[in-house]
């Protein structure tokens, strides 16, 4: 039987500068959600990769002294270089730079073109340069631009505009008929209330007035603008061409889920919706406006002072303390905060203590009292009901959570199930049952009721923890690691001899 398709996508990173964990943040949500879909049976297709025109990269190239493209090239290789580094399993790290996708790109332009959809105009208005966008008066914040707070400058210039106006009726009738589309909800009313309904101006789509892009191929001079050439990478590296629509592209579009920031909520949910009905192609099933990760309280930012990146932070306390931080700690629509105190708390109290300590303790009773062979005696007590019923009911929960983008939820209920077992532990009291020379059947099937919740656990942890499950997986001695061996509770071989353990995590000094 062919499985069932899903295509994820992140934003792409832009070029500029290393990114901060923040950002990084992003790729690992993405990784747990595309991972989790694998385990579920999906065939999947998870890309991401980087976004290297524009003015502020031919700034930035000229200011390090090279030219634009041995700028990005470094850039580039060091967010993938990043993203690997957090044990991400995207299928496509795809660059704007790459000649397949300025080929296409231009293709798409003049399509929109002969539509009438792109027309040429001149551009006047006040231009921020970090932010590549124009604004007018009304738009700015105490004269500043309103999105990085910093100067605009009086610009005007020759360009291409996109027709977006034309589409604004269409957009606003398909946004209120799919309900889905654009999540959380807040992020949809805010779009639709405070963008679409105030009316869409037209949308400059070139620029003369610097070199580094995507030439227009009929218009000499000017090169394509940012978000038809960055947004387009969603279909450009997956077998689109306007003449033809490949069976790649067949099978994969439309996207299953866009995970963007929600900074850039309105791109993807206006403009690029309205480049798609422009092109007669479905629109994305679903984009997702995820929080931000606040340092300090604030966002994170060079001029603040209060970066943090994901190498250094995962150098000093670990991959997966990281990974179960950034996926732990942000809720589904509001903000989290990253300290470096937090870390080491949520290392110490949840990670050590709850899943290192339940796994460590089981094992070495195991050792201790049947030479590490874990036997199912099926001696039963009152405190197995409620343990075995949570373990069986673990899978509906996690796949509950995880449908409605609840990362940091779907991770609760696993560790809910750790903490019942850490609670069985000592409603059992295996220590006291040792003594008893009656009490060694029962001793077993505790252990073991142990162990398969251990492993229960491991399997789902996998989406988001997966070098700890993998290790779970390998100290327990099995290969019972799909999500179908969670549903009842007892597929875990009695009779297995357990593979010599280590510690999880390490309990960071707060001093030190």
């Amino acid at each position: 039987m062919e499985k069932e398709k899903y295509y994820i996508s992140t934003a792409i990173a832009y070029t500029s500068s290393k990114p901060h964990i923040g950002n990084t943040y992003e790729i690992v949500l993405a990784d747990a959600i595309a991972r989790n879909k694998r385990l579920e049976g999906y065939d999947v297709y998870f890309q991401t990769g980087t976004d290297e025109h524009g003015e502020k990269i031919e700034i930035k190239a000229r200011e390090a002294g090279v030219d634009p493209q041995t700028y990005v090239d470094g850039l580039a290789g060091e967010i993938k270089n990043i993203w690997d580094l957090m044990n991400t399993t995207y299928d496509k790290f795809v660059r704007t730079t790459d000649k397949q996708h300025e080929k296409v790109v231009q293709h798409i332009f003049k399509k929109m073109y002969d539509k009438g959809d792109i027309y040429k105009g001149e551009y006047e208005g006040l231009y921020c340069t970090p932010c590549e966008s124009f604004w007018t008066e009304s738009q700015l914040v105490d004269g500043k631009c309103p999105d990085c707070g910093r100067d605009v400058a009086p610009k005007k210039e020759e360009a291409y505009f996109f027709r977006l106006s034309k589409y604004q009726d269409k957009l606003v009738d398909y946004i209120e008929s799919h309900p889905e589309f654009i999540q959380p909800v807040s992020r949809k009313n805010e779009m639709i209330n405070n963008f679409i309904k105030p009316g869409l101006q037209d949308l400059c789509v070139s620029r003369t007035s610097f070199d580094w892009g995507i030439p227009v191929d009929f218009a000499p001079g000017h090169i394509v603008y940012v978000w038809l050439d960055a947004l387009t990478n969603y279909i450009t590296n997956i077998g689109y061409d306007v003449d033809e629509q490949t069976d790649e592209f067949k099978k994969w579009w439309p996207a299953d889920l866009h995970l963007i920031g929600k900074d850039i909520i309105r791109f993807h949910t206006i403009y690029w919706p309205c480049f798609l009905m422009s092109l007669d192609i479905p629109l994305p099933k679903q984009v997702f406006g995820h929080p931000w990760l606040l340092s300090g309280g604030d966002k994170m930012s060079k001029s603040k002072g209060n970066l943090l990146y994901a190498d250094e932070l995962v150098e000093k306390y670990g991959l997966d303390t990281i990974r179960y931080f950034v996926l732990h700690e942000i809720p589904f629509a509001d903000d989290g905060v990253i300290t470096e105190e937090l870390i080491v708390e949520r290392n110490n109290s949840e990670l050590a203590n709850v899943l290192g300590n339940l796994v460590n303790r089981t094992i070495a009773m195991s050792n201790k009292y049947f030479d590490g062979i874990v036997e199912n005696t099926r001696v039963s007590g009152p405190e197995d009901e409620a343990l075995i019923t949570k373990v069986e009911a673990l899978g509906k929960n996690v796949q509950k959570r995880m449908d409605e983008l609840k990362i940091a939820d779907a991770i609760d209920e696993i560790f809910s199930v750790l903490r019942a077992s850490n609670k069985y532990i000592d409603e059992t009291t295996p220590w006291v049952l040792a003594k008893d020379e009656n009490g060694q059947d029962r001793l077993k099937t505790v252990l073991y009721n142990l162990t398969e919740s251990i492993r229960v656990c491991a399997v789902y942890l996998q989406a988001f923890l997966p070098d700890t499950a993998a290790k779970i997986l390998e100290f327990i001695n099995t290969k019972e690691s799909s999500y179908a061996s969670t549903l009842e509770f007892g597929k875990y071989e009695s009779g297995t001899k357990l593979n010599e353990a280590e510690i999880l995590f390490k309990r960071i000094d707060q001093e030190k």
